[in-house]
């Protein structure tokens, strides 16, 4: 349940000695190993294939003696248990990833190649999510894990134990929509979101991080666990959800039908480990498209516009299509005012472009930016407000329809901000940081024109106080404009928990120890199905001090992200799944 404290510094240090010690109990061990000796394992192999984990082990033992009596233990099936099972799992989230990377990213990209957007229709009833369902029970079929689907609302794959406890791992397989235009390399390389594109070192796809690279990499965790023959007391519960992205529907049908495990690790996050999230919420306001009063001669119409593809992302791109007598004349006079107008407003958050061009059909405007997922705008540069300002500055007489009312909402009520100051509603958190709100979706609706802007409340507040002082301050706008404005504003709580013991110790070793980061307890912006789950911690996928790229143009997976992935995945799922209390 809620809770306003957090482990600092010290308290996140201390946890991770705990683990250090083992996470099944035990002193220290000499054999231990950190990110240096398995980076030095990893070498000694120079480039070949391990082989099996037994041969994986003989070598291992080789370039370090001290683990010699550990692999004849394991070796010989005798009980292994505290810091020996702990080493034994690294050595096999290690050998996974050697192993097993090519595998990974080959089933990546036949997730990828499914468009599992939400459509029109009931997504358990969408062939892509049926056919990612079919692609995910055969995986299992193969691995020989357990497999249930759950009427294509939740795919839950199993990994038995012998005791009668069991944990889960929550992840979802359906992925926000995708601007295909807004896929362009620098180089101008032109990609398909929807065909995983390995570019260098990164894996171009949509879903490649958020979350359907996860869904591969712990399933061929559950595979090498499996195949290892170490012990597992706990089962795994996998479950992928397929309407996250859209309102968690999918994953409340599935609580009526089965009980959720008492506790569970979500991959759907940061690292090292997120312990609070801020609620996410839509303020809609919407505004008649008809034109309240004739065009004066000479007017300006804005006939259409566009944002993000969803809400819960800022877009790569804005437009706008105008109407005027003379387009050409609009289109010199917009051109010559624009390069001002960037150099003017590059400084506050960012540069961006914007590009003015007259057809058939009017004067195209277009501002670039640089998307982002819509939990951190500060990672993006929104073209939708810069769109807004640009238009407005430009001091064109604008026929006073639905877009031209729109556009002044945005300047009025958000600028360039996304704090919430233009509104006074900005307040933050020590830890889990500021109120955000970005306009980021626009689109036409029975007669209407509709922005919703994407709003993220950490702690401080309530879902009900800040949508009525959100709607109350948006209609409190239009009354002093004269503005007929329609307003909602749907609003989720913030989530804070302080997860103490040897499960959180647990994931901050495993993360401290492979990647040589800093490991304490994190906050994170985003919002994912932990809220609904008991006892919930997110463990992953995005690294700290990097762009997350979920919801992005362009989103894509680090491959060396992903072979970390695949290693702590597999320590993870052993660890976790043999630790006498979880608390």
């Amino acid at each position: 349940m809620p809770n306003n404290k957090f482990p600092g510094a010290l308290a996140a240090a201390a946890l991770v000695a705990l683990a250090g010690c083992a996470s099944t109990g035990g002193a220290p061990s000499a054999t231990t190993l950190k990110k240096a000796e398995l980076d030095q394992l990893a070498a000694s192999l120079q480039g070949r294939a391990p082989g099996s984990f037994s041969a994986f082990l003989d070598h291992a033992a080789l370039q370090r003696p001290t683990l010699a009596p550990l692999v004849q233990r394991y070796k010989a099936r005798q009980p292994l248990a505290g810091d020996e099972l702990a080493t034994l799992s690294r050595l096999l989230g290690l050998h996974n990833r050697l192993s097993n990377q090519a595998g990974v990213i080959d089933a990546t990209a036949k997730m990828v190649a499914l468009p599992t957007v939400r459509g029109s229709g009931p997504p358990h009833e969408d062939a892509n999510i049926i056919a990612l369902g079919r692609l995910v029970a055969g995986m299992a079929r193969d691995f020989g894990l357990q497999y249930r689907n759950v009427d294509n609302r939740v795919f839950e794959v199993k990994l038995p134990g012998t005791g009668k406890d069991e944990f889960g791992i929550l992840t979802h397989g359906d992925v926000v929509p995708a601007v295909a235009s807004e896929w362009v390399l620098d180089d101008g390389t032109k990609l398909d979101p929807f065909k995983l594109t390995r570019v260098g070192g990164l894996l171009y796809g949509r879903g490649s991080i958020d979350d359907k690279g996860s869904i591969a990499t712990v399933l061929y965790a559950m595979k090498a666990v499996k195949d290892s023959g170490l012990p597992l007391d706990r089962t795994i519960r996998l479950m992928i959800d397929t309407t996250e992205e859209t309102g968690g529907d999918a994953i409340r049908y599935y609580q009526q039908q089965t009980t959720l495990p008492a506790y569970n690790i979500v991959l759907d996050s940061k690292y090292p480990a997120v312990v609070a999230e801020k609620g996410t919420g839509a303020l809609r306001a919407a505004f008649m498209l008809a034109p309240r009063s004739a065009a004066a001669p000479g007017a300006v119409t804005i006939g259409a516009m566009t944002g993000a593809a969803s809400a819960n992302a800022i877009p790569q791109t804005a437009t706008a299509r105008l109407q005027a007598a003379d387009p050409a004349a609009l289109a010199a006079r917009l051109n010559a005012a624009k390069d001002a107008f960037v150099r003017q407003h590059s400084a506050q958050g960012g540069p961006f472009t914007i590009d003015v061009a007259n057809g058939a059909a009017g004067v195209d405007v277009k501002v670039t930016g640089s998307s982002a997922h819509g939990s951190r705008p500060e990672e993006g540069v929104n073209p939708v407000p810069r769109l807004a300002l640009f238009l407005q500055s430009a001091g064109l007489p604008l026929t006073d329809n639905g877009y031209a009312q729109l556009t002044r909402y945005v300047v009025d009520l958000f600028g360039l901000d996304y704090l919430g100051n233009a509104m006074g509603l900005a307040y933050a958190d020590a830890f889990m940081g500021p109120l955000t709100a970005s306009p980021t979706l626009i689109r036409e609706n029975a007669g209407k024109v509709e922005i919703t802007a994407n709003v993220r409340m950490p702690r401080g507040n309530t879902p009900e106080a800040l949508s009525a002082a959100t709607q109350a301050r948006v209609r409190a706008w239009g009354a002093a404009a004269g503005i007929p404005v329609e307003v909602a504003h749907t609003q989720g709580n913030w989530m804070a928990r302080d997860p103490k013991g040897a499960w959180l110790a647990t994931l901050l070793n495993i993360f401290g120890d492979t990647t040589g980061l800093p490991a304490e307890p994190v906050s994170t912006a985003g919002s994912t199905t932990a809220k609904q789950m008991p006892n919930a911690i997110n463990f992953g996928p995005a690294m700290p001090g990097k762009k997350y790229t979920a919801h992005n143009a362009k989103e894509f997976k680090e491959v060396a992200d992903l072979d970390a992935d695949m290693q702590m995945f597999t320590e993870m799922l052993v660890r976790i799944g043999n630790l006498p209390q979880m608390q």
